[in-house]
């Protein structure tokens, strides 16, 4: 048996600030694109670091979902939490060199300095535990409402 709760607002921005990866979806030539990016909060605001010429240096004034979650298939617990926001490049220098300290660097080599940075427009989350015997794969946990 799946027990699910839905997480509050508070609960969904504190688990945010716990992971250094998440998932961002955006649209790319028509079709949905989903990139794992390393991330980190600023302000209450998602900040991306990414290369200039990638897809994500792209996005401007458009509507993402940003998810992050933890899963720990031992105790067969877990939570997920979604964002949507408008994502937009950070262009005033003073915030651009405050945001790139060296704690903040992305996992990727190579150049980083694109800056984008999605408010938090709307924000869900659920947490999750699965009791009972069975398999330890979180199967079908999207799929439950």
């Amino acid at each position: 048996m799946t027990e699910l709760r839905p997480l509050t607002t508070r609960e969904c921005i504190d688990l945010l600030s716990t992971q250094p990866v998440g998932r961002l979806v955006f649209s790319e030539n028509a079709l949905p694109a989903i990139r794992p990016v390393n991330f980190h909060m600023h302000e209450g605001n998602i900040i991306v670091r990414s290369s200039r010429t990638g897809s994500i240096a792209k996005l401007r004034d458009e509507v993402v979902a940003f998810e992050v979650d933890n899963i720990d298939l031992t105790t067969r617990t877990g939570w997920s939490v979604v964002v949507l926001g408008k994502a937009n490049p950070i262009t005033e220098i003073d915030e651009l060199v405050a945001l790139a300290e060296p704690r903040h660097r992305p996992w990727p080599g190579g150049e980083r300095s694109h800056f984008l940075r999605i408010p938090i427009e709307i924000i869900n989350g659920r947490m999750f535990h699965v009791s009972g015997a069975g398999t330890t794969q979180p199967c079908g946990l999207g799929s439950q409402e």
